[in-house]
């Protein structure tokens, strides 16, 4: 009796459609286990892991502390001189005076002399490479006409990058109270300064460089220990500890890890390593929305049209942590006031992405019509067809 019982159940759930498995056997999900926790790193003072293509934070410890940079400064004398020949105002093979200053300058250096040419291509060299005071020296003065003068260009770039915490008031990293920045500003910098001028991968990734006879070693020692790192730039003071900006691929996606104040050089590249391996172990980036797709709409009985596409200018592509990216949500918030009539592409709004209650991104959202304000009559129409 309990075996045709079994055989009758076992008919009629395949007459519905199901597919018959016993409860003892029954497929339960797999419980997902939780994303660790970044590296703790407590020999570093602070740290940034970036993602460059979304511009996220993976991980950081006293991203916003203030800090002395040392040479880490060289990333904005750098990026304003590719400025300056995108410009125009210099080219990569003009060849730059050398002042008695610069050639006296302390610290690291390139070697320049007042009698020996250089062009702006080998000062960029020796700036990234060797991290010579003079080459920035040199440069500065060709770009500003005078080293006051590209320090008041380096803070007024600071501004445009939004770097809240950076200040500069020199031009190579040299100790001074008034000079400083987070590991959060130069993650932010360096972004900016790849995404703007990818040619300088072709500088940093170098291990030495040849000037008037010298051959000099980098000074970015996980230059030496991941061959999947190509950048950026290195800094010690005894005020800055030892600093690094590393940046690497793998796989096509590039990653920024900028640790500041680090006990030893060999210390901070564990630091660094540990961070992008962590990021690229436990972390994956996500297509989102393609530029000009729609992402909403807002409906408003006084507006014409009363229906309002909203979407998205670029492409949209998040960082979230591996196997979560089914639990994203996704808000859209409009402002409160919206200012009639609007143009196709005003903003109105941005695009939140939440992972367990906290923000991973926010991106603008714009109209994808243009927008009157509803006559009485047409504002009729509207709540009667909304009644409807």
């Amino acid at each position: 009796m309990i075996a045709r019982t079994s055989l009758i159940t076992r008919i009629l759930f395949l007459l519905a459609g199901f597919c018959f498995t016993p409860w003892a056997s029954a497929a339960t999900p797999t419980p997902m286990l939780p994303t660790p926790p970044a590296p703790a790193l407590p020999a570093i003072v602070s740290y940034t892991l970036m993602d460059y293509d979304t511009g996220q934070i993976i991980a950081a410890k006293s991203e916003n502390l203030r800090r002395a940079p040392a040479s880490l400064t060289k990333l904005m004398t750098a990026y304003l001189t590719y400025q300056a020949i995108q410009g125009g105002t210099l080219t990569a093979q003009e060849n730059i005076p050398i002042s008695n200053t610069a050639w006296k300058t302390g610290g690291s250096s390139m070697f320049v002399q007042p009698n020996v040419p250089a062009n702006v291509d080998q000062l960029l060299h020796g700036l990234l490479i060797d991290s010579g005071n003079d080459a920035a020296i040199a440069l500065a003065e060709a770009v500003g006409g005078s080293q006051s003068g590209f320090v008041t260009l380096m803070n007024d770039s600071a501004l445009r990058l939004h770097l809240h915490n950076t200040h500069y008031s020199n031009v190579d990293g040299l100790p001074d109270n008034n000079l400083y920045t987070t590991a959060l500003d130069v993650a932010k910098l360096s972004r900016a300064f790849i995404r703007q001028f990818p040619q300088v991968i072709q500088i940093t990734k170098e291990k030495s460089y040849t000037y008037n006879g010298i051959t000099q070693r980098s000074w970015n020692p996980v230059l030496f220990r991941d061959p999947t790192v190509d950048g950026l730039k290195t800094g010690l003071t005894d005020a800055s500890g030892y600093c690094i900006d590393a940046t690497a691929i793998r796989n096509g996606r590039r990653l920024i890890a900028v640790v500041l104040g680090g006990p030893s050089w060999a210390g901070s590249t564990n630091a660094v390593e540990a961070l992008l391996d962590y990021g690229y172990r436990f972390f994956v980036n996500h297509p989102v929305y393609t530029a000009g797709e729609k992402v909403s709409e807002i409906s408003r009985s006084d507006l014409s049209p009363m229906h309002i596409p909203v979407g998205v200018e670029q492409n949209v592509d998040i960082t979230v942590p591996k196997g979560r990216f089914s639990s994203l949500q996704r808000v859209v918030e409009i402002a409160p006031h919206l200012q009639v009539p609007m143009k196709k592409g005003t903003v109105i709004g941005r695009l939140v992405f939440l992972l367990n209650g906290k923000m991973l991104k926010s991106v603008p959202v714009v109209t994808q019509t243009a927008v009157e304000k509803a006559g009485w009559i047409t504002q009729m129409f509207h709540k009667i067809r909304s009644a409807l």
